[in-house]
């Protein structure tokens, strides 16, 4: 698939007095895409669309360039401690997605240019927890590398984190737009992860990202970049032989590597969840979406912020982490689960 690009942008004006706007704003204006201005992101006004769904469609290759105004980062447990703030949206059109929700009206990209004073605080927090290893994830509530050919913040920050004595970096990713990444200077301090999922997932709920050969093709080429590699296998899902196609998934995935020096690689697994705000805007945007939700087939699950989830029946999510652990086991040997949740 081709590379993201905005078809309307808009720009704070605060975000000129930094040389990545300056620079993003030549940009456009030489591609000539629509440019307007406005005040902050949540003043954005005038997506076109006859209605909500059109909006919404529209909204998902709208790019707002503005600051990021508030520098205390979020927790991002299990996989860091901090979510590096560089990016917010996302260009896919994943059905069972989180920020379905967690971005709200507002579905539209905002990339922040302030990169000095975002990684100004990541400073501080390293400081505060040394000489302890502070993990930042830079994918929380985007996909950043689906972006970065655009902007090349996540470039600058792998460099950033590089150059650092106690910073990681992770991020994962659905795309395979990475070449640009290739010759960043890492220094083994940033780990790149790739989504991944069976044939039945990627084709009925993964709309709008890199095919799983395209993305396999990219982690070969970041595994002989020398980076850290790993794999999120999200969100687990409960279809038709699931087991035969998740056991498909490891065996391409074998397939794909063979021949890459591989180190220190890593499975991260999480099952599909939902809550009821998702849900309910997941059929609205998605009318004809295949994912199931029926709440009387799950348990129910407290979660952050006082807002409960919808995850599978105990048993199911014993046997669904027992049957993707043995696969991991089975095709890498040497790989570390670090969780499933």
């Amino acid at each position: 698939m081709k590379p993201f690009m905005p078809q309307l942008v808009y720009i704070e004006p605060k975000a000129l007095e930094y040389p990545l706007g300056k620079e993003l704003k030549e940009k456009f204006e030489e591609l000539g895409i629509e440019i307007r201005e406005t005040t902050s992101h949540n003043q954005v006004r005038g997506i076109p669309g006859n209605n909500e769904l059109q909006q919404y469609r529209n909204a998902k290759s709208t790019l707002v360039v503005g600051i990021r105004r508030t520098l205390k980062f979020d927790t991002s447990k299990p996989s860091a401690e901090y979510a590096i703030p560089l990016a917010t949206g996302c260009m896919g059109h994943c059905h069972y997605c989180y920020l379905q929700t967690t971005l709200g009206s507002k579905p539209y990209i905002r990339t922040y240019v302030n990169l000095e004073d975002i990684f100004a605080q990541a400073e501080k927090y390293m400081e505060e927890r040394a000489p302890e290893v502070t993990r930042f994830e830079a994918a929380c509530t985007s996909d950043i590398v689906g972006l970065d050919h655009l902007t090349h913040s996540l470039k600058k920050t792998i460099e950033f984190i590089g150059g650092t004595e106690y910073g990681r970096l992770r991020f994962v990713t659905k795309y395979h737009h990475v070449d640009h990444l290739l010759d960043a200077k890492h220094n083994g301090k940033t780990r790149f992860r790739f989504s991944v999922n069976s044939r039945y997932v990627i084709k009925n709920f993964e709309p709008g990202t890199s095919t799983f050969d395209e993305r396999l093709e990219a982690a070969r080429k970041v595994a002989g970049a020398g980076y850290p590699l790993g794999f999120i296998v999200a969100p687990i899902y409960l279809h038709e032989n699931w087991k035969e196609g998740y056991y498909e998934l490891f065996e391409r995935l074998k397939q794909s590597l063979d021949g890459i020096e591989l180190k220190d690689l890593t499975f991260e697994l999480i099952q599909h969840r939902f809550t009821k705000p998702a849900k309910k805007v997941i059929e609205k945007r998605y009318p004809k979406t295949k994912l199931e939700m029926d709440e009387e087939k799950r348990k129910y699950k407290w979660g952050r912020y006082g807002i409960g989830k919808y995850v599978y029946q105990n048993d199911e999510a014993k046997e669904m982490e027992e049957t993707i652990r043995s696969y991991v086991h089975s095709f890498f040997p040497e790989a570390e689960v670090q969780y499933f949740t």
